[in-house]
């Protein structure tokens, strides 16, 4: 977990990585600039260009929007990760078949927003606390998946994602 010698390493997780993952990861990003932000999709198809609708969402939030392509998730971001921030249940479901190790640090957005304990003890040691791989995924809450939608639904999700990540960046 970090030290005083490196950056919090923060890896959000959404299953095109073309959407709320990218909005996430931008909003830590800003919030937290000493941080390292990865983002990643569980289902993916590698190097895609940003949505148009994502674009626009983010800009209407007051994100800048970053260069992205999207990713695959590999083994590597997960390792590499202290915290793996997921989008919805079935990313932390995904995340714990194919990266169980992973499943003490990973939750969604929203229940580490809400049950993150504060504090001055080491994040390692909060989110042991927090036993995350003892919650059931459908109780932590997702973020509304806006692919497919018009515009207003990408705006709702940023929004959404601005309020998760402003609670969350105050209990990090």
């Amino acid at each position: 977990m970090p030290n005083d010698r490196r950056p919090l390493r923060l890896l959000t997780v959404c299953t095109g990585n073309a959407a709320r993952s990218v909005i996430a990861g931008a909003l830590l990003a800003e919030a937290l600039p000493c941080a390292r932000v990865v983002t990643a999709g569980t289902h993916v198809v590698e190097g895609q260009p940003m949505s148009v609708r994502t674009r626009r969402a983010m800009e209407h939030v007051g994100l800048v929007v970053p260069d992205h392509r999207s990713h695959q998730l590999t083994e590597a971001d997960v390792a590499g990760a202290d915290v793996v921030v997921a989008m919805a249940a079935e990313h932390v479901q995904y995340l714990r078949h194919r990266h169980p190790a992973a499943a003490g640090r990973t939750a969604t957005v929203w229940w580490l927003a809400r049950q993150l304990p504060g504090g001055p003890a080491p994040l390692v040691e909060r989110l042991r606390c927090m036993d995350l791989a003892a919650v059931e995924p459908e109780r932590q809450g997702d973020v509304a998946d806006p692919a497919g939608a018009e515009d207003a639904a990408y705006i709702a999700c940023a929004r959404a994602l601005v309020e998760a990540v402003r609670a969350l960046v105050a209990r990090l």
